[in-house]
Order: structure tokens, then C-alpha cells, then sequence
């Protein structure tokens, strides 16, 4: 439900930069460092409205991508820990002796 209250939302505000676009259609002068061009303002509002998603959207990726890869490291860990604390559990239940067993033992050794 809550990606699709996004995706309506996106949808909204694109509608609203394309009639804004659509509304100014005069030419502008674009200053470069290089020189300048004659462009029309619905091209000029819809790249910037484009290339400013596509960087939102590539830092939101590479945000995405650090935390899949610090999650994977966080399950690595764990997992180490889980089998470090099963062979130090089957060390300790193998060290550990019955004492009934341990009784036997004495007496077995005692009759000898």
C-alpha cells in the first residue's frame, strides 16, 4: 500500500512539472561555461525534472547497495557466532559426566 501511495504521488507531481512545461514554451537563453544556447523552457524544465530524478534515484541505489552488502556481512556474523555457540554448547554437554555414571566407575574400579 505504501509503495503505491508513491508511485501516485510521482505520478501527481509529473503531471504537474509537464503542464507546467507545457504552459511555457518561449525560448531561453542557457549560459554554458563554454558559451551560450537558445532552448526552448519545456525541454529545459523536463531535463532538469529528468536528470534531477536520475540522481535521486542513483544515490538512492547506491544507498540500497550499501546496505544489502552490510546486511550480508550482519548475517555472516551471526551465523558465525550461532556455530560458535553450538560447538562450545556440544563441548561443555561432552566435558559434563554423568554422576551416575562417575559412581559406577568407583565402584567398578573399588571391587578391582
Amino acid at each position: 500500500m505504501k509503495m503505491q501511495l508513491y508511485l501516485l504521488f510521482g505520478f501527481i507531481f509529473a503531471l504537474i512539472i509537464a503542464t507546467f512545461a507545457v504552459i511555457n514554451v518561449g525560448d531561453v537563453e542557457i549560459n554554458y561555461l563554454f558559451g551560450t544556447a537558445n532552448w526552448p523552457l519545456v525541454l529545459v524544465i523536463l531535463g532538469s525534472a529528468v536528470i534531477g530524478g536520475l540522481s535521486v534515484g542513483l544515490f538512492g541505489l547506491i544507498k540500497v547497495i550499501q546496505l544489502q552488502r552490510q546486511v550480508k556481512k550482519l548475517h555472516q556474523i551471526h551465523n558465525e557466532k550461532e556455530t560458535w555457540k553450538e560447538e562450545k554448547q556440544r563441548e561443555t554437554d561432552s566435558e559434563t559426566v554423568d554422576p551416575s555414571n562417575e559412581m559406577l566407575h568407583e565402584k567398578v574400579e573399588e571391587s578391582k
